[in-house]
Formats: structure tokens, C-alpha cells, sequence
């Protein structure tokens, strides 16, 4: 008679550095992290080299641990997703309760060092934009509504607002600007991203945009919010909080976003193959917040 051995259930991989930093979401990381030094660089009053190191570094442990809590609420949904299935959860070289103690634990060390080496307002902001992501769009908007990156949009908007706090103890109307900025910027961005992807999300259960409403109807979103983006790109130069080197460079990618969201609208393509516009934009939206922020940047810093 053959003996039955039993398999036993499979367990997670150990996991190493490498499967602990793509938890952080480091791409994403690091435009947060340029974003927030921008902000930081911006405002009126300087920070000690070292605090601002650490300013900085908080805000990009804070962005890594919202990730990190995101990743270990969305394991399920990153499975059924081509995009997300080699992540270290549903890939198994990490089981869920590692990640959620990372998150947490990094999640406290990013507010409490920034409240102590900066000040308690860049720390409450920082917090709140952790607890913004993690709880408002990950666990509340991302199942439920395609409204899920508007509103989710304005977790990203936080980082130049805490690099401006860190340096001055306040908020500002310039600051503020720049949170108007990334919040439109956020839907036109990802909207474009989940268009070439939309098969996954649905795949998932994700009501994205493209999911629900179709691809014409993201389409038309998309340019909407470019051209309030490029309103709020602007506005800083009218408003006298900028000067016309970051008003030429703001008008100028503003102009070029708004033309590559036209062409976006044109398309027709209702398969990933054809959405060249849409991959285009994704890019370009990249490249554009990084030139606009650094201008900005020079504009107030090393052409005062």
C-alpha cells in the first residue's frame, strides 16, 4: 500500500533588502521626494543642511511606508494584475504581516523624526498625507468609485507643501499653488497609464475610469484636467509669486501637456497597440513635473 504524504501549504520566500525597498515604490518615491525638496528650496527661509537632509529623508521614509501599507492592503488586487503580480506579496518572497509591520513602524519614524529634527506642522502634514493615502484612497476610494485617483490625487500633492513647512513652520499660498498643481496633474497622468493598462484593472475589479466610463469619456477627462493643471501651472507668475523664467517654462510644458492630451482625444484606439498618444503622455507627464518644479526652483533661488 503507497503511503499519501501530504504537501504542506506553501509558504513566502524570505525576504531580502531588495523586496523591503520595491515596497517603497522607489520611481514613485522619487518624484515625491524631488517634489518636496522643491518646495523646501522655494521657501523664504533656509534649513540647515543636515535638517534638510532630514526633512527630505523623512518625506521620502513617509512616501515608502504609505506604499509599503498600500502594497500590503492591495496583495489581492496585485495578484490579478500583470503589471503588479511580481511584487514581493503576491509574488510570495514576503508574507503580508512583515510588510504591514514596515509600513507601520516607518510610517511612525518618518513623523516623529521630522517633528523633532523640523518642526510638529511638516510633521502633522506629513502624517496626514500618509493617513491620506493609506486610508482615503487605498482602503475607501480604490474599490469603490472612478473618482478613486481624483481625490486619491491629493496624497501626492502633500510632499511641496511639507518641504515648505519644514523650512518655515507654516503653510503658504505659494505652497498651496503647488498642491493645485500636482492634484490636477495626478488624474491626466495615471487616467493616461490606466487606459494602456485598463485590461488589468478590470481584470481586477478596479473601477478606473476607462473601467466604467469608457475610453472616449477618459479621454475627454483628460484633457479637462490638463487644462486646469496648466491654470494652476501658471498661476504663480499673474499672482507675482514667481518670476518670468518659471511663467516662460510653465507656459511653454503647460502648452505642450495640453497639445499631447488633444492628440490623446483624437485617438481612437481602443487597444494597448494603438494608444501611443496615451504612452506618450504618460512619459512626458513625468518629465514635466520634474522641469517645472526645477524651474521653479531656479527661477526663485539662483536668479533672485
Amino acid at each position: 500500500m503507497t503511503a499519501v504524504t501530504a504537501t504542506a501549504p506553501a509558504q513566502p520566500l524570505p525576504a531580502d533588502w531588495r523586496d523591503f525597498l520595491a515596497l517603497t515604490k522607489p520611481r514613485v518615491m522619487s518624484l515625491v521626494v524631488f517634489t518636496g525638496l522643491c518646495g523646501m528650496l522655494a521657501a523664504p527661509e533656509g534649513l540647515h543642511p543636515v535638517l534638510g537632509f532630514t526633512a527630505i529623508l523623512c518625506i521620502a521614509l513617509g512616501a515608502g511606508a504609505a506604499a509599503a501599507l498600500n502594497m500590503w492592503y492591495e496583495a489581492d488586487l496585485d495578484a490579478m494584475m500583470k503589471r503588479t503580480s511580481g511584487r514581493p506579496l503576491p509574488a510570495g518572497r514576503m508574507d503580508r504581516q512583515s510588510a504591514l509591520h514596515f509600513g507601520v513602524g516607518l510610517s511612525f519614524f518618518s513623523v516623529l523624526l521630522m517633528g523633532v529634527a523640523t518642526n510638529w506642522i511638516a510633521a502633522s502634514i506629513l502624517a496626514a498625507s500618509i493617513l491620506f493615502y493609506v486610508l482615503v484612497y487605498t482602503v475607501w476610494l480604490k474599490r469603490r468609485t472612478p473618482q478613486n485617483i481624483v481625490i486619491g490625487g491629493a496624497a501626492g500633492a502633500f510632499p511641496p507643501l511639507i518641504g515648505w513647512a519644514a523650512a518655515t513652520g507654516e503653510a503658504g499660498v505659494l505652497p498651496l499653488l503647488l498642491f493645485a498643481l500636482i492634484f490636477l496633474w495626478t488624474p491626466p497622468h495615471f487616467w493616461a497609464l490606466s487606459l494602456f493598462v485598463r485590461s488589468d484593472y478590470a481584470a481586477a475589479g478596479v473601477p478606473m475610469l476607462p473601467v466604467v466610463a469608457g475610453t472616449a469619456a477618459t479621454r475627454r477627462q483628460i484633457l479637462l484636467y490638463s487644462l486646469a493643471m496648466s491654470a494652476a501651472a501658471v498661476a504663480p507668475w499673474p499672482l507675482g509669486l514667481a518670476g518670468p523664467l518659471y511663467g516662460t517654462a510653465a507656459a511653454s510644458l503647460s502648452l505642450v501637456f495640453v497639445l499631447m492630451a488633444a492628440q490623446v482625444l483624437a485617438n481612437r484606439a481602443t487597444e494597448p497597440e494603438g494608444m501611443a498618444p496615451e504612452k506618450r503622455l504618460f512619459a512626458f507627464s513625468i518629465v514635466y513635473l520634474f522641469a517645472l518644479f526645477g524651474a521653479l526652483v531656479v527661477d526663485l533661488r539662483l536668479m533672485a
